[in-house]
């Protein structure tokens, strides 16, 4: 699964951030390993110089032969707002891959599987 990092002007982008998200995004989605083509993170600054809760992660998964499925978190830090994205995606993927898996087994509410 490649992991593209990008920043804006406000987030200083370096090896070590890129290090960190790759590492945050393999721990939350590694078990989804052949699932998944590529994670986009995007990471801004919404208030600029301004302080605040303004650091805002967007995490969107690449699914193989599926829509691409995102994610977002603000969060006072950079590191919190890729902690908080990666946990919504991981959720996320687990509900739309049980959807999937689930979909021709299921029996309609109330109804007897029996029948």
């Amino acid at each position: 699964m490649h992991v593209q990092v990008n920043t804006d002007n406000h987030v200083g982008g370096n090896d070590g951030l890129s290090r960190r998200v790759e590492a945050e995004v393999g721990d939350a989605l590694g078990r989804f390993e052949g699932q998944i083509t590529r994670v986009e993170v995007h990471l801004n600054d919404v208030n600029g110089p301004k302080s605040g809760a303004d650091k805002r992660c967007l995490m969107e998964a690449r699914l193989a032969g599926r829509q691409p499925v995102a994610v977002s978190h603000v969060a006072e830090t950079v590191d919190e707002a890729v902690s908080g994205a990666a946990e919504k995606l991981e959720r996320t993927l687990d509900r739309t891959f049980d959807r999937l898996s689930d979909h021709k087994g299921r029996t309609p509410m109330g109804g007897d599987p029996a029948i």
